[in-house]
């Protein structure tokens, strides 16, 4: 076995320097000897055997268990180097029969009635609340930054983000009415409420996040302008002028894309604009990595754009625009795991060792999906009928110009937009 994984990883690393040692105490350096030297070892037979035969899974649960061992550079580095050669990797026969088999079971995998949506919630969202205090910014994003300039602080392009939403959505005037589909720890929910005059209804299916929104919107002075609700979208009320959904679109599932559409089509306005910011891949439809599946996100697919867009066509919705950002996910999982490292001795006192080493395979495999491996982000604007959005993209800039003076203007303390 420790042959075969010797002929894995020549197919794979073709290019840089990893220095791996084997179970047996043998050791070998693949690559052409370019960049910085890493090297690994790997501790038992059993963990070569097991990723050799379903290295996706088991590459991840080998760190998390102690079967890999980073021994030079670090993880992120030796992820980087494995997975910018995606074009050179050649699948072994058993790599390539469980992702058939998963491809073929993938709506299995992905079906999320209320129910189940919650338990799956439930099992990244609801971890100890101090845990995310550590590598989010100050206002809990958990999704994807938007970087206007390089070298700008996750906290600046978090709030660049919510602004340039906000932006897309045109609240041209107070009190439109807004859906929060998925709305974490309350931060755009508030940021449209505090500084676009919006009043929000925000769900979620997580009592942690539900109870931090709410003292939030308490803190803040806003609880008369967002609500937020232990609710599944499906069962929300309508309508809206507005609705917006944030890094909850990969938990829907691919057989839920019909229903999904369907009921942001229900409870839109017939002059409405909607806005949906997801992570999507470049290549086609595919599986979701059976690793973050099986310890990350239970449930969650990212999809390809071609998935997408015929549901939202079935639905009766318009897309206004459509927009591609690029590596702005990778900048951002770089913020958060630089700062989660940071900070690993106080989680582990929150969870322990091997709790550590899933969250930083984590980051920083996801990161690398990013840089190396045609993941990106997606917003999708829609509307119900024409004429809504303006003909040219000219009014996003206006809107964040205009939401940065509110900003500004909000700082000393909360004034409402529209005051």
């Amino acid at each position: 076995m420790e042959r075969l994984l010797a002929q894995v990883l020549a197919r794979i690393a073709r290019h840089g320097s990893l220095a791996v040692t084997f179970a047996s105490g043998a050791r070998a350096i693949f690559g052409d000897g370019s960049g910085e030297p890493l090297a690994v070892r790997f501790t038992s037979n059993a963990w070569q055997r097991q990723i050799v035969l379903d290295p996706e899974l088991t590459f991840g649960e080998a760190y998390m268990e102690g079967g890999m061992v980073v021994e030079q550079g670090n993880l992120a580095q030796v992820l980087a180097l494995l997975m910018s050669q995606v074009g050179l990797q050649v699948p072994s026969a058993s790599a390539k029969f469980f992702m058939r088999l998963r491809f073929l079971f993938r709506r299995l995998a992905q079906f999320n009635p209320p129910e189940r949506s919650q338990k799956n919630v439930a099992h990244h969202y609801d971890l100890d609340g101090r845990l995310y205090s550590l590598f989010l910014d100050a206002d809990r994003q958990y999704s994807c930054a938007y970087f206007e300039a390089p070298g700008q602080s996750i906290d600046d392009a978090q709030l660049a983000k919510k602004r340039h939403i906000a932006a897309k959505l045109l609240f041209d005037r107070p009190n439109l009415t807004a859906l929060d589909i998925g709305c974490g720890w309350g931060g755009m929910g508030l940021y449209l409420a505090g500084h676009a005059g919006a009043r929000v209804t925000g769900v979620t299916l997580s009592q942690e996040q539900l109870g931090v929104a709410r003292s939030r919107a308490e803190e803040r002075g806003l609880s008369g302008r967002a609500d937020f609700l232990l609710q599944d979208y499906r069962d929300v009320p309508g309508p809206f002028d507005r609705i917006v959904s944030v890094g909850m679109f990969e938990h829907v599932g691919v057989g839920h894309y019909e229903e999904y559409f369907a009921k942001v089509a229900e409870l839109l306005d017939d002059n409405g604009v909607a806005l949906i910011h997801s992570i999507g891949r470049s290549e086609g439809p595919g599986i979701t990595n059976p690793w973050i599946a099986k310890y990350i996100f239970p449930g969650g697919y990212i999809p390809a754009l071609s998935e997408v867009l015929p549901a939202v066509e079935k639905a009766g919705l318009l897309v206004t625009d459509i927009e591609i950002l690029r590596l702005h996910y990778a900048e951002t999982l770089k913020a958060w795991r630089e700062r989660f490292l940071a900070h690993r001795e106080e989680v582990e006192r929150l969870y322990d060792p091997r709790f550590v080493r899933m969250f930083e395979f984590y980051l920083a495999s996801s990161e690398m999906a990013f840089r190396h491996q045609g993941m990106m982000v997606f917003q999708i604007q829609l509307a119900k009928r024409e004429g809504v959005v303006p003909l040219t993209r000219n009014y996003i800039a206006d809107g964040e110009a205009a939401l940065r003076e509110v900003e500004n203007q909000n700082r000393p303390g909360l004034r409402l937009a529209g005051e």
